[in-house]
Formats: structure tokens, C-alpha cells, sequence
């Protein structure tokens, strides 16, 4: 499983590069070059330790994102999810470099670099605890699905989405685009209806599941949501 996960971090990681120096008009912007350093790489790692771990999990993260047995609102979400944060990136590429609209200080953007690898390592959390953690909206009766309640699942029911909120805000920092971080609330409610949607199939579909969210009262974000 390591060379496919080589090769779709390589393919990754240049379609990448295609889509923000493209949109950028350059490929002289060091902050795009740190950013698909660090999430390239930081991505690896946490690819290398499932291959070791937890290689069924790897194997489904590194699975089509339509699927069968996949919900239909799903399918729809996904493919909603990937034109829009094309259009993200392309925002933040000619924000930042191609018309410099925006100037962000280095310091700032410094904590944009913190910010995506805290939430990186908050997503290697929550797959460290949950084998389940497709990327598709489905339950894996083949695998003996189950409630994951321990670890940052017993602070906030989806600790994944948690992470990547932070990544949201991360990214248009680092990346230098203060029009990218404005957007970035438009990402973090797609995330928040898909959690809601989720939610729904799962108290309907998984045993355990509204017992456990009686236990943890929160989706993303302790004390407030």
C-alpha cells in the first residue's frame, strides 16, 4: 500500500501545484511552496503510520470519494465540496500573488503554518481512534462499523471536521489571502450542515449512536457547538 500512497501523494501534490501556481501566474511564491510542503508531508506521515497501524483504514481513505453504499446527499456534497474549494484555492492564488490584493504579515502567516499542523495532527488523532473514519458518508456493516466514543471522540462528536476547521483558517493565512480567510466561513458551514446530515444517518443506522450523542452534547467545537 506504500508505493499507491506514494504515487497518489505525488499526483496530489502536483495537481496541487498546477492549480495554485497557475492561478498565480508564478511559480515564484514561497508561501505555495511551504504550504504543499507541509500538507504534502505532513499527509504522508500520517499515510505511512495507517500503512503500519491501520492499513484497512488507509486502504478506504485512499478509495473513490463516490462509493457504493454511499448516501445520495453525499455524493451530491462531495461533489459540491470539490469544485468549491477549487474555486478556494484559485481565490486565494490571485488574491495573494497574481494581483496582490491582500498583504498579510510573515508573522501571521506563521501561525497559518501552526494552525494547518495542529489540525493535521488533530485528524491523525481522530484516525489513531477510529477505524471507521471513511471519507464517505456510509455505514461499513463488512467491517463491524461501531460507535467510537473514546479518545477526541469523548470531547466532540466529529474531531476530523474539528481538525480541519482549524486548516481553514490555516490555509488562506499562510497562503497570504485575506479575501481566502473571508471565505473560509463559507467552508466551515459546509462542513457544519454535512456533520448535521451525518448525524442523521447515523442515529438512524448505527446502534449506540444517540445514546453516545446524549453523552457528548457537541459536534465541533466544545462549549459552543
Amino acid at each position: 500500500m506504500v508505493p499507491k500512497l506514494i504515487i497518489r501523494t505525488v499526483i496530489w501534490i502536483a495537481l496541487l501545484a498546477l492549480l495554485l501556481f497557475g492561478a498565480a501566474g508564478t511559480a515564484r511564491w514561497p508561501a505555495g511552496w511551504l504550504f504543499l510542503a507541509e500538507t504534502g508531508g505532513l499527509g504522508f506521515a500520517i499515510g505511512l503510520w495507517l500503512a503500519r497501524h491501520d492499513p484497512a483504514l488507509l486502504a478506504e481513505r485512499q478509495s473513490s470519494a463516490f462509493q457504493r453504499g454511499q448516501k445520495a446527499w453525499d455524493k451530491v456534497f462531495v461533489a459540491a465540496l470539490i469544485v468549491l474549494t477549487v474555486a478556494w484555492f484559485v481565490l486565494m492564488a490571485c488574491d495573494a500573488v497574481r494581483f496582490r490584493w491582500s498583504l498579510v504579515p510573515q508573522w501571521l502567516q506563521g501561525v497559518g503554518a501552526l494552525l494547518i499542523a495542529l489540525g493535521m495532527f488533530i485528524v491523525h488523532l481522530t484516525f489513531r481512534e477510529n477505524t471507521y473514519a471513511a471519507p464517505v458518508v456510509k455505514i461499513q456493516t463488512e467491517r463491524g462499523h461501531r460507535v467510537i466514543s473514546t479518545g477526541p471522540y469523548a470531547c466532540v462528536r466529529h474531531p476530523m471536521y474539528a481538525g480541519m476547521l482549524l486548516v481553514f483558517v490555516g490555509m488562506p493565512l499562510l497562503l497570504g489571502s485575506w479575501y481566502g480567510l473571508a471565505a473560509a466561513p463559507v467552508m466551515a458551514a459546509l462542513i457544519a450542515v454535512r456533520a448535521v446530515l451525518e448525524e442523521r444517518t447515523l442515529a438512524n443506522e448505527l446502534a449506540g449512536y444517540r445514546e453516545y450523542t446524549a453523552r457528548v452534547r457537541y459536534r465541533l467545537v466544545p462549549g459552543l457547538w
